[in-house]
């Protein structure tokens, strides 16, 4: 609350003087952590646009990250799917603002990746379905991926295939800025199309044929 009173009086101050667009939007997001502070209310159960999560990301409040449990239990209850202090951990979870919570077993995680060899995922699953239970790490690496609200979108040339992590609801510019912030200032135009139809279609061509590319 502190650091609150006095990034909104600076803000304050900036706008009398320059009235900037970015600090009065800057300031309207603050505001509205100010008053769900004051009502008990975490920064993170708030509903925030892409644009309003870089604000937060300026003043990381710790209220504002979002949560994932792991639960880390036996080798051999994993394997059951039975712990008995699973339910009182859920209800706790449940009574404490809620979040993902996901039981896994770091000494059968061990015991899977010793098996296989390789953290590849092939070969990761291949052992844990020998041993008798699913790895968790992919459940794990999904489940953070979405609760950080981040999504992921190919480019595809001749020599390579490499995928770009950006947030949920940047638009095709700041999506190009991540490969590089000139793509962003000197934007044109996106040419996108969805894998599905050019796995159906088979080149680009077809899928351009069919009005699928936009």
């Amino acid at each position: 609350m502190q650091q609150l009173a006095k990034a909104t009086d600076d803000l304050t101050r900036s706008i009398a003087r320059k009235s900037l667009k970015a600090d009065i939007e800057e300031l309207a997001v603050l505001q509205r952590c100010v008053e769900m502070l004051n009502n008990k209310q975490a920064v993170r159960d708030g509903t925030w646009n892409y644009k309003e999560v870089e604000v937060l990301n300026k003043y990381l409040f710790m209220s504002s990250k979002p949560i994932v449990y792991l639960v880390n239990i036996g080798r051999d209850e994993y394997i059951r799917k039975q712990n008995k202090w699973l339910p009182r951990i859920m209800e706790w979870i449940k009574a404490n603002g809620g979040g993902p919570c996901l039981p896994f077993s770091a000494e059968y995680e061990k015991e899977v990746l010793a098996t296989a060899g390789t953290p590849e995922k092939f070969f990761r699953d291949a052992a844990a379905e020998e041993i008798g239970a699913p790895t968790m790490i992919h459940k794990i690496v999904n489940c953070g991926y979405r609760t950080l609200q981040l999504w992921h979108y190919f480019t595809a040339g001749e020599d390579e295939v490499k995928c770009w992590t950006i947030r949920k609801g940047t638009k095709a510019p700041g999506a190009a800025g991540v490969i590089h912030t000139d793509f962003e200032r000197g934007f044109i135009c996106a040419e996108v199309m969805k894998y599905e139809d050019l796995a159906r279609c088979g080149t680009e061509l077809e899928v351009k044929a069919e009005g699928l590319y936009h």
